[in-house]
């Protein structure tokens, strides 16, 4: 599980807000963090990180602290397991798809898991290639096997499917989903887009200029439209 509390200025098109919010995500679950631009989605994933600093709060991952400011406890983000995946993947373009997964596996790692996780992508064909020669849902296929190669306790996903067409995109939501339950990985994904958060999200916080302005199941968050009469 997941306790989340973090108390931050933000700077927005609007001026300063003030970020303070709290949540808590059960393990395995993939929690969507959705709304404006400017809301703090991506502050939140940063801080999971612990890419800026905050004010008060504290990040606790499966009963271990993260992060405490009374205890003034901040581990570092090398030494939170954490995957992380970004929209522009972030791959070494000069190395091949194994050997981008092989300098990304933690020292004395079990080879096993690289493999399996190849197999599972579906990256076999692909992994004497480099990713400058893959296409944009390849090489995010690639991004996501990289990040879970650590075993991380914390998977984030900012946007990482925003960039490709509605069929890519359904394939790699696909991808998503196969390997978080395969590795009943706690995830924490931004979204903006509604297909997706409806078809991967166990629950959604809607955020609105640093708050919470909503929170539940997809289904509360997003009911579908009255049928027409």
């Amino acid at each position: 599980m997941i306790q989340f509390q973090a108390n931050k200025t933000l700077l927005t098109t609007a001026g300063r807000q003030q970020m303070d919010l709290a949540f808590e995500v059960e393990k395995g679950q993939l929690l969507t963090l959705s709304g404006p631009s400017g809301a703090g989605k991506t502050t939140i994933l940063r801080i999971l990180a612990a890419l800026p600093s905050i004010s008060s709060g504290h990040i606790i991952v499966d009963g271990d602290v993260w992060y405490d400011a009374r205890q003034k406890i901040n581990v570092p983000t090398q030494r939170r397991s954490i995957g992380f995946v970004f929209q522009d993947f972030g791959l070494f373009p000069h190395w091949s798809v194994y050997d981008n997964l092989r300098y990304a596996m933690p020292k004395g790692e079990d080879p096993r898991l690289m493999h399996e996780l190849i197999e599972l992508m579906e990256l076999g064909s692909l992994q004497d290639t480099r990713p400058t020669f893959l296409s944009g849902g390849q090489q995010q296929r690639v991004a996501l096997a990289r990040a879970i190669v650590r075993k991380p306790r914390l998977l984030l996903l900012d946007e990482p499917l925003s960039a490709l067409d509605d069929d890519m995109r359904h394939r790699l939501q696909d991808y998503i989903e196969r390997i978080r339950r395969h590795y009943e990985l706690t995830t924490v994904l931004v979204s903006h887009h509604l297909p997706e958060i409806l078809r991967l999200a166990d629950a959604v916080i809607w955020l609105d200029k640093g708050s919470i302005r909503q929170q539940g199941p997809p289904e509360k968050i997003f009911p579908p439209a009255p049928e027409k009469t």
